[in-house]
């Protein structure tokens, strides 16, 4: 079963709503060195159920994306565009860590696909 395993912010005002979920549940920050900031999200630890998230300022208006872990990403996108979703973001590499690419379902709900791969570069 495929399932969510991060979500993500995208900020109109990053600092603005870190604080706002840093008040309201504790939630920590943790910046990854990336092309642009971005924020790990640590919503609590492995004594709880629950995932971890990540925000970034967004370009557009303020959203928020699920994203689902896959064993192949490829095989995934094209089962979207089969079932009436579209390709948001192609897949791009997360060096290290995996493969990730943002997808429309039938509705135009935006949401992410991700591949564990070490080698992703």
């Amino acid at each position: 079963m495929n399932r969510i395993v991060h979500f993500e912010i995208g900020a109109g005002d990053f600092e603005k709503s870190k604080k706002f979920y840093e008040d309201i549940f504790g939630w920590k920050y943790e910046l990854y060195e990336g092309k642009e900031p971005y924020y790990l999200i640590k919503t609590g630890d492995k004594s709880t159920p629950g995932i971890n998230g990540g925000m970034f300022k967004s370009k557009g208006e303020p959203l928020s994306v699920n994203t689902i872990e896959v064993n192949n990403i490829d095989e995934m996108m094209a089962k979207v565009e089969s079932n009436g979703g579209t390709i948001a973001v192609r897949k791009m590499p997360i060096p290290g860590l995996g493969w990730l690419c943002y997808c429309k379902d039938s509705e135009s709900i935006l949401f992410g696909l991700y591949q564990d791969d070490k080698n992703a570069k």
